[in-house]
């Protein structure tokens, strides 16, 4: 074997080790389905980004950046982080205040309602079951690619990987894995970024060198490749796409199962607001640097097909062999982190959402709840012998399910009083009938919509009409009342100056390092270089600030430091002692 065989098969071990050791340690069902409620602020850190980080980013979207789209997935701001400040404020320490299992369970217990129960833990079963499929075919690609294994046995390697540990531990394995993952892909895409950037000759000379590509001259620009044989005809149409994908995702990391219910395994609320924040600065950083990485490996080769494989090829042939293994075994990381994520709730909702099981003895609910673990994630196997991989439209296509289903739902099941229990079901099934069906259409080439019309745009819309005007025509129960009152009680042992002063530590943070250092230094090291190789610059060889590069710096500025001091003082208000 090989040194990148050899470290990637030693990482999976030592995930295996952890997470059957964590197992022991399950005594109830609060163990198993929220880790006890005990986790510290870097295991929700570790588990809130280790989660998102899949193949999805590092192959998929890194590979997006490669092929067309280098400038504007490292310009952009990457606003859709913000979603883990506003939803950790929002939603997700409401969440962890009603104390439920699972969040189709909170659903349930919010509307006193079985069947908007079941239906949430059906999206769930459905939405990321398919992103665990996507998920292991990436990790199934990846071993067929670096080892011996074909792709049929790289995807038994792979589902066994993670089934082992996530079905024995539950959330408590799923998140000590997580961070040690998280650890293990961060400190990897840092080193070979780093690596990449002094070996080529630094960033400037980097942005002149992919300037100089024929058949790419516009990859570095704000709005990437664009016009015939693209998606977007104008650089108009993809500033409206992206703009739409992340306010989709700005939903997902607010109310989504396997963002939000990370909260329901937090020691307190000002662990979710502290690991919330901190969440959106390495999701940034890490998108920044896997994006960049992406688009810096057209130097070394251009035309890799496919573009999913870049970081592949870069690891093997752009990076020395120690290093390289390292990023490997962090992309490995990163997808494994993710599928047992996937695994652990989609189980869960198996066992707890959608009534095949009645509570009772923990002891039998625990048992079968291990059981449709691996039920769950042997029909996933199934899935990735029978199916293409495609792994960036189809974790785009399910992600977005969750904004436009449980978006407006979820938000105004927290604030506010007029929503009903028949207004939440029928806003939410719509929200999903109107997303997946005119995208299933769009992906047969049956229907072709504008930019401004992205079926989570329909979806959304339709989800939050039908909630507003149902709620509106009924009147909830006294039970819903009551019970949102209760969740709006502010725990006495959560105020505290102290407590409160270390919190905002977060955002403060958030502040210099979003706000200020990250458009400068994008500044100084990719627009100025950019609008040199392009001749942009003024002529007396001053920045040019009437391009959409600089807009884009700008609102780097306005989108983090706006929501940073936003929650400065929401949480200063929320848990003072002075506050009523």
């Amino acid at each position: 074997m090989d040194i990148y065989t050899i470290t990637i098969a030693i990482s999976i071990l030592v995930y295996i080790a952890i997470g059957n050791y964590a197992g022991k340690g399950i005594r109830n069902l609060d163990d198993y389905y929220v880790a006890g409620r005990r986790a510290p602020t870097i295991l929700i850190v570790g588990t809130l980004v280790a989660s998102v980080m899949s193949s999805t980013m590092f192959l998929g979207e890194a590979g997006f950046a490669y092929e067309t789209q280098g400038g504007p997935y490292v310009l952009f701001p990457q606003f859709a982080a913000t979603g883990y400040v506003l939803g950790a404020l929002f939603f997700g320490r409401y969440l962890r205040r009603s104390r439920t299992n699972t969040l189709a369970e909170f659903f349930g217990q919010r509307f006193n309602s079985k069947r908007i129960q079941t239906l949430a833990g059906l999206t769930i079963i459905l939405a990321l079951g398919g992103y665990l499929l996507a998920v292991t075919q990436g990790a199934a690609i990846l071993l067929a690619e670096l080892t011996a294994l074909n792709y049929v046995q790289g995807l038994f390697v792979a589902w066994l990987s993670y089934t082992l540990f996530t079905m024995y531990s539950g959330s408590r394995g799923v998140i000590l894995t997580d961070t040690l993952m998280f650890l293990v892909f961060t400190i990897a895409s840092a080193a070979a970024i780093v690596f990449l950037l002094q070996n080529l000759g630094g960033i400037p000379t980097i942005i002149e060198d992919l300037v100089a590509i024929d058949e790419k001259k516009d990859l570095m620009s704000w709005h990437g490749m664009v016009g015939p044989g693209t998606e977007w005809p104008t650089p108009l149409d993809y500033l409206i796409w992206a703009i739409v994908i992340d306010v989709s995702w700005m939903l997902v990391y607010m109310v989504s199962p396997w963002q939000s219910s990370r909260h329901q395994m937090a020691r307190n609320e000002h662990v979710v607001l502290r690991s919330a924040t901190i969440a959106a600065l390495f999701v940034v950083l890490l998108q920044v640097m896997v994006y960049g990485m992406g688009a810096v490996i057209n130097i070394g080769k251009p035309d890799i097909v496919p573009p999913e494989s870049a970081t592949v090829w870069a690891s093997l042939h752009m990076l020395p062999k120690m290093l390289g293994a390292l990023m490997l075994a962090g992309i490995m990381a990163a997808v494994l982190s993710s599928a047992s994520t996937f695994l652990s709730l989609v189980g869960f909702s198996v066992s707890n959402d959608i009534g095949l099981h009645k509570k009772g003895d923990e002891a039998k609910t625990l048992r079968f709840s291990r059981i449709m673990m691996l039920v769950v994630g042997a029909l996933a196997l199934i899935a990735g012998l029978i199916f293409p991989p495609q792994i960036f439209w189809l974790t785009t296509f399910i992600a977005t399910v969750f904004a436009s289903s449980w978006g407006p739902v979820g938000l105004m099941a927290i604030w506010s009083k007029r929503i009903t229990e028949k207004a939440a079901f029928w806003g939410m099934l719509t929200g999903l009938v109107f997303n997946v069906v005119p995208k299933l259409f769009q992906f047969l080439g049956m229907l072709h919509l504008p930019s401004y019309l992205n079926p989570v745009i329909i979806g959304g819309i339709a989800s939050l009409v039908v909630t507003i005007l149902i709620s509106y025509r009924t009147k909830p129960s006294d039970e819903e009342v009551s019970y949102l009152a209760k969740l709006h009680e502010r725990p006495a042992d959560e105020v505290g100056p102290k407590r409160t002063r270390i919190t905002l530590i977060a955002p403060v943070v958030l502040i210099v390092v979003n706000g200020l250092f990250m458009p400068v230094f994008l500044t100084i090291n990719y627009v100025i270089p950019y609008q040199r190789a392009t001749g942009n610059l003024m002529p007396d060889g001053s920045l040019n600030w009437e391009t959409g590069e600089m807009a884009l710096m700008i609102s780097w500025c306005v989108i983090w430091i706006g929501v940073a001091r936003f929650a400065i003082r929401y949480i200063r208000r929320a848990y003072s002692p002075v506050s009523t």
